[in-house]
C-alpha cells in the first residue's frame, strides 16, 4: 500500500486543482449571466433588437481563433459556445436552436451573400479536374514581367490597406520589409512602407509568409482564418516573428467592409474557385 502513496497524493492534489478550475468555471458563468442581464437592460433602453446574430457570429469566430492557439478541439468549443449562448438567450426569454441559429436564421456570411458561381455548380468538380494545378502554371506566370506583377499587387494593396494607411496602423512597417512567398507558383514579392504608400520591391526581407496560392487566396477572401491556416501549417512564418505576427494581427482587425465591394467580390470568388479546383483535384467536396 505505501508503495503507491506518492502517486495517490499527487492524484488527490491534481483532482483538487481540477475542482478549483470547475469552481472558477461556475463563477465565470455566474459573472457572464450577470453581464447578460446588464446587456438586456441596455438593449431595452437603447431600443435595439434583443438578438444580434452578427455579434454571436463574431463571438464564435474569436473563440475558434483562440481555441486554435490553445489546441482545443473544435467540437468541444462548439458545445461550450452553444451552452453559454443558449443560456444567455433563454435568460432573455429568447428561443435558441444551435442548428438554426434561432428563429431568424443564421447571421449572413460573405459566402452566404455572394451569388452562386461556377465553383458552386454540380458540374464544377468534373470540369475543374481538367485544369492544371497551380504549380504547372508557374512557368507561364514567370513570363509576366516582375514589374507588372508588382504594379498589380501594389494597386490591390492600396485599396485593401487604405484604412490602416490613413490611421497609422501600418507605421510598424516603416523601414521593415515583409515577403510574400507563393510556393507552388514560385512567386515572391517584398512589401515595404515608404511615405504613406506600400510598395512592392525585390530584395531581402525581415520576415516572410509562405503558403500555396490557394491558401493565400482563401486568407485574402476571408474564407479561411489566419490562425487556422498557421495552426494547420498551411501558412508558415519565417524571419522576424514579431514583425510577421504584428502584420497578421493588423490584417485580422482590418474591417472587411472597408475594402471596396468590387475587390471583395473578386477576392471572394477567386478564393472559392481556387478552393473548388483544389478539392476537385483531391477528389473531395469543396
Amino acid at each position: 500500500m505505501t508503495t503507491y502513496l506518492p502517486e495517490r497524493l499527487a492524484l488527490a492534489r491534481t483532482r483538487g486543482v481540477i475542482d478549483r478550475i470547475d469552481d472558477s468555471l461556475l463563477l465565470l458563468l455566474a459573472a457572464r449571466r450577470h453581464m447578460v442581464s446588464r446587456v438586456a437592460t441596455l438593449k431595452s433602453r437603447a431600443r435595439v433588437p434583443p438578438r444580434d446574430l452578427a455579434r454571436e457570429q463574431r463571438v464564435r469566430q474569436r473563440a475558434f481563433r483562440l481555441a486554435a492557439r490553445l489546441d482545443l478541439p473544435g467540437s468541444t468549443v462548439q458545445e461550450l459556445l452553444d451552452l453559454v449562448i443558449g443560456d444567455g438567450c433563454r435568460q432573455q426569454g429568447l428561443s435558441f436552436d444551435p442548428d438554426q441559429c434561432g428563429d431568424t436564421g443564421p447571421a449572413p456570411t460573405m459566402a452566404a451573400i455572394m451569388p452562386m458561381t461556377f465553383a458552386d455548380s454540380p458540374l464544377a468538380p468534373r470540369l475543374l479536374r481538367l485544369l492544371p494545378p497551380p504549380r504547372r502554371a508557374a512557368p507561364l506566370l514567370r513570363l509576366l514581367p516582375s514589374r507588372w506583377q508588382q504594379r498589380l499587387l501594389q494597386t490591390a494593396m492600396s485599396h485593401v490597406l487604405a484604412a490602416p494607411l490613413r490611421d497609422g496602423s501600418l507605421d510598424f512597417m516603416r523601414d521593415r520589409r515583409i515577403a510574400i512567398e507563393v510556393e507552388d507558383l514560385r512567386l515572391r514579392w517584398v512589401v515595404e512602407l515608404r511615405g504613406d504608400q506600400c510598395h512592392v520591391t525585390d530584395g531581402e526581407a525581415d520576415a516572410s509568409v509562405w503558403g500555396s496560392a490557394t491558401d493565400l487566396l482563401l486568407l485574402a477572401g476571408r474564407l479561411e482564418d489566419a490562425d487556422t491556416l498557421f495552426f494547420q501549417r498551411r501558412l508558415r512564418l519565417t524571419g522576424d516573428t514579431e514583425l510577421g505576427l504584428t502584420a497578421r494581427n493588423m490584417l485580422d482587425r482590418l474591417p472587411w467592409e472597408s475594402i471596396p465591394l468590387a475587390l471583395r467580390i473578386v477576392m471572394n470568388r477567386g478564393a472559392r474557385f481556387a478552393r473548388a479546383a483544389r478539392a476537385a483535384h483531391h477528389g473531395e467536396a469543396a
